[in-house]
């Protein structure tokens, strides 16, 4: 099969990764991407396809477990409760017991919350100097919105913020031993932290997420504690990650295309929000397991073997998107997998949408003129595509 000679720490694709992903779905759209070791589907249909194909999974298949090593014991330790790991019938009983708790209603009554938060981090903006809006609005929203969700003190969101970013960091390219070694600190903190409020809960019911997960069951079956630590990490981590970069990518989006004003008008900005996670989305690759030999047009993806599907190619594919490589606003929706699709579909893609709408909207009625003060760069962490700051003046 023809293969893909792509270094993903390269800074041409750090920057611009849509330029390779065109090549490779002219080339494929199924290649082997020899810097992953696995094959690779660009192409909206194929990624589309195999996000909802249950011969796939996230679970490691037994036979390719291997023993964790002692320095990582304590991220494994959350890892192997987490959903996004797991597959039926334990990712089923774990997500309907979720989704009990993270209900519509629930995620709609956030929105004054939102608003409030947004209305103190935009108060605190500097005037009159350039400044880095990621830190300063992007991050701390979302994190702080999961903080109260959860029903952890606020205050608490540089910890919650500190613990996320080491735990995530393993899913980069380039991984090392003190990467490891930081994740596996951060778990075991983390763990600690949310057992501690669990066992409160549990002698102390609030109305917070915590208390609604452990109350949640199926057929009488309730979530382990261990099982609801990984839940509760899995909805920070996931959570925070793609909100934080979705709305910086976004602001910087909409600044260098000179996006008009309309477009965050209240009957417009879902769908800006939405060309925003086609257009340019926090995450491009989400890999999955064959649990049996697959056909994919002229090559097999033998079982066992693993692929990345390219969601940030997928949003880019000219035969699903007219002029893919155009921001559009006003572009008629059409479905895109910026949130994955099929079982592991994103379970907080509701709030992360939610927050984008009331951020965008209540950033640019502050700062009407807010302006780049110096053309942003993405950071070297794929497969997450992030800014490594977002330099403004207000």
């Amino acid at each position: 099969m023809k293969t893909l000679n792509l270094s993903p720490l390269d800074p041409d694709f750090v920057q611009n990764p849509y330029a390779a992903y065109t090549r490779a779905r002219a080339q494929g759209p199924v290649l082997f991407w020899q810097d992953y070791g696995m094959m690779a589907a660009f192409d909206a249909a194929t990624v589309q396809a195999l996000l909802r194909d249950r011969r796939l999974g996230r679970e490691t298949p037994a036979d390719q477990r291997k023993p964790t090593p002692d320095h990582m014991r304590d991220f494994y330790a959350v890892e192997d409760q987490s959903m996004l790991e797991l597959e039926p019938p334990t990712h089923t009983r774990l997500r309907g017991l979720v989704l009990r708790a993270f209900t519509s209603r629930r995620i709609a009554g956030l929105a004054p919350e939102i608003e409030e938060i947004a209305r103190a981090l935009l108060a605190d903006l500097p005037k009159g100097e350039a400044f880095d809006l990621i830190p300063a609005f992007c991050t701390q929203l979302p994190v702080r919105i999961i903080a109260r969700l959860l029903g952890v003190p606020e205050d608490m969101w540089p910890d919650l913020l500190r613990w996320s970013n080491d735990m995530v960091a393993v899913y980069q390219i380039g991984r090392t031993r003190a990467t490891e070694e930081a994740a596996n600190t951060a778990a075991a903190d983390f763990t600690a932290f949310l057992r501690r409020y669990v066992n409160e809960r549990r002698q102390d019911p609030r109305d917070d997420l915590i208390t609604q997960l452990i109350a949640a069951e199926e057929d009488g079956e309730k979530l382990s504690t261990d099982a609801l630590i990984g839940t509760c990490i899995l909805l920070l981590n996931a959570g925070h990650e793609a909100t934080v970069h979705a709305l910086g990518n976004g602001i910087a989006c909409l600044l260098e295309k000179n996006t008009p004003a309309s477009a965050l008008a209240p009957d417009a900005i879902n769908a800006t929000v939405e060309e925003i996670l086609r257009y340019d989305p926090p995450l491009h690759v989400f890999e999955r397991f064959a649990y049996e030999d697959i056909e994919l047009g002229d090559v097999m993806l033998e079982k066992g073997r693993k692929i990345a599907l390219v969601l940030g190619a997928a949003g880019r594919d000219p035969a699903l998107y007219d002029q893919p490589d155009v921001f559009d606003p006003t572009r008629p929706a059409k479905a895109h997998a910026a949130f994955g699709g099929g079982l592991h579909f994103c379970v907080g893609a509701p709030l992360a949408r939610l927050e984008m709408q009331i951020a965008l909207r209540a950033l640019f009625d502050h700062a009407p003129n807010l302006q780049l003060a110096e053309a942003p760069r993405f950071a070297n962490t794929y497969h997450f595509h992030k800014l490594e700051r977002l330099m403004v003046t207000i």
